[in-house]
């Protein structure tokens, strides 16, 4: 066919794949060199032996492999076979997995009814495939350990905001303790650092009503296990990680809180942070499940870490709550002694939170003997706000001192100019009231609004608004002329000034807010004015921010006759 013999010899010679052929005696007649290599023959050692009888084991030899009947009677006449497994035996006796095919031999080469057979090695093509398999199985391995890491930080995140979601700190540490079981432990325990001592705040176990209900040092009706007790004590002595492995009880307290919980061992775990130690957090694990391992001790180390930032948190918080709150305090007026009129104020924080700074209230004689009432909110809540509202109070009391003959709408008029140029504060809302007792004996009001919820008046069983000289609030425009109303206060009449966290919330509007107030001053005003302010305060006030209220009382009228 014009083919190049030399070409097709070098392909043959050169192929990865072993090939030989066989005449009908199933002699070897020819072979390439990788079925040699393949097979484990000298070169030209295959040439010449019988195929069937060196190259195929006998049934005994492999009895997984079915009996193989000669390739030559398998392929004639002119049939061929491919893709099948096969054993052959190699020179020195061991078995070769294969993948053959087999052909007829052409006639014209003179072989009779041989045949050629192609074979490869299935071992590589095994071991590429046991490659693959463990590939697979790291891969998945790497998917199971990703997940894993996901969750774990999915949790973590869930406790974390378990601790930050509220500033009460019991109900952070009990919302907490029931996310530790039994993700990590059978019982979780905190214990707080309490004077030389320690408490117990919170408590949980895998299996409900196991625990006392009350788990206080005051409550708790079982004893403690001298082993975790000297633990924990430990620990909050500065001590590290204790990991409890022998909780036998010890007689003749045998009902001690770790026997109660089947604990056989335990992780006591500082909360601490920066050297200040808040408490313990306390794990425990029954017989029945796994026993602690390192993994566990760092997974329980950074629960407590969290744990730890929570607390500190609350506590920075708290502080600066209560320093907030005393600057507020301290800058709250001492109520003067007017002869003829009864005076009252309250004040009352916010719970829970550093909402406090921006509310004040004041009252200052004059020279003349004009009683001057304010009432007012710098916008913030904060001590920076309680700073700004000491600067925008002192300031008021300068203007209304250098210049007592000013109306108060003109007074607002330059305390709103000098704080835009001072920038005494951002914006805030203020009533300026001036109390003028006249020759009758009769009492006076005179106020100006700046933004601010309106004055309220009682008056026998009448209870009303003031809504006159309104005006926006301070910061805004400083120029804006501020109108001034009087009015005549009648005899046993009351005047209340109050802040916006009185009638005012997330849960109802400010008009809502201010019907609730009167509908409530008409059922109460018969109380005495000190005990109507905290009243109000405590029955209509959102607790969530700080409360300020001021009032005056005229006295009632005198009996003729």
């Amino acid at each position: 066919m014009g083919v190049d013999e030399a070409l097709m010899s070098a392909l043959f010679a050169s192929v990865e794949a072993g090939v030989y052929a066989v005449d009908d005696k199933h002699r070897v007649i020819a072979c390439n060199p990788w079925a040699e290599h393949l097979l484990g023959y000298e070169p030209g050692a295959l040439v010449g032996v019988d195929a069937h009888r060196a190259l195929h084991p006998s049934a005994p030899e492999t009895a997984a492999v079915p009996a193989q009947r000669p390739i030559p009677k398998d392929v004639a006449p002119g049939r061929r076979t491919g893709g099948h497994r096969a054993v052959l035996r190699r020179a020195d006796g061991t078995p070769l997995q294969v993948w053959c095919t087999a052909a007829p031999l052409p006639a014209e080469l003179g072989g009779g009814e041989g045949a050629v057979v192609v074979f490869h090695d299935a071992t590589a093509e095994r071991e590429r495939e046991g490659r693959r398999a463990e590939r697979y199985a790291h891969s998945e391995t790497m998917r199971e350990q990703a997940e894993y890491d996901l969750a774990e930080a999915t949790w973590l995140g869930e406790l974390t905001l378990a601790m930050t979601s509220t500033l009460d700190t019991d109900e952070a540490l009990h919302r907490l303790v029931r996310q530790l079981v039994p993700r990590l432990a059978d019982t979780a325990l905190i214990d707080l650092a309490e004077g030389h001592g320690y408490r117990r705040a919170a408590g949980a176990h895998h299996v409900a009503g196991v625990l006392p209900a009350a788990l206080s040092d005051q409550g708790e009706v079982l004893p403690r296990h001298p082993a975790h007790h000297t633990a924990v004590s430990l620990v909050m002595q500065g001590g590290t990680t204790r990991h409890l492995t022998d909780l036998t009880p010890a007689p003749p307290e045998e009902n001690d809180l770790m026997s109660v919980v089947q604990a056989q061992e335990a992780f006591v775990i500082p909360l601490r942070l920066r050297a200040t130690t808040f408490g313990a957090l306390t794990l425990t694990r029954a017989p029945a499940g796994p026993p602690f391992d390192a993994a566990d001790r760092a997974l329980a180390e950074e629960v407590a870490r969290r744990i730890s930032l929570g607390l500190d948190n609350t506590r920075l918080h708290a502080a600066q709550a209560d320093i907030a709150t005393a600057l507020q305090r301290a800058l709250l007026t001492d109520l003067p002694d007017v002869p003829g009129i009864e005076l009252a104020a309250h004040y009352q924080p916010a719970q829970h939170t550093a909402e406090v700074g921006g509310d004040w209230y004041d009252a200052f004689l004059l020279h003349d003997g004009d009683l001057v009432l304010v009432i007012g909110d710098v916008t913030g809540h904060d001590i920076q706000a309680a700073s700004r509202m000491s600067e925008l109070r002192n300031m008021l009391r300068t203007l209304v001192v250098d210049r007592p003959e000013e109306a108060p709408g003109q007074i607002l008029r330059r305390l709103d100019t000098a704080q835009a140029r001072l920038t005494l504060a951002d914006s805030a809302t203020a009533i300026l009231t001036r109390l003028r007792r006249s020759t009758s004996g009769a009492w006076q009001a005179s106020w100006s609004v700046a933004g601010h919820p309106p004055p309220l008046l009682i008056t026998g069983d009448d209870v009303g608004y003031l809504t006159g000289a309104r005006a926006m609030l301070l910061g805004l425009r400083p120029t804006t002329e501020r109108p001034t109303t009087d009015t005549e206060l009648p005899d046993d009449a009351t005047l209340l000034l109050y802040t916006d966290a009185l009638v005012e919330s997330r849960t109802q509007s400010l008009d809502e807010g201010m019907a609730r107030l009167r509908r409530h001053v008409m059922t109460h005003h018969h109380l005495p004015l000190s005990e109507l302010c905290a009243k109000l305060a405590r029955d209509l006030g959102d607790p969530r921010d700080d409360i300020t209220l001021i009032a005056a009382r005229t006295p009632p009228r005198t009996p003729t006759g």
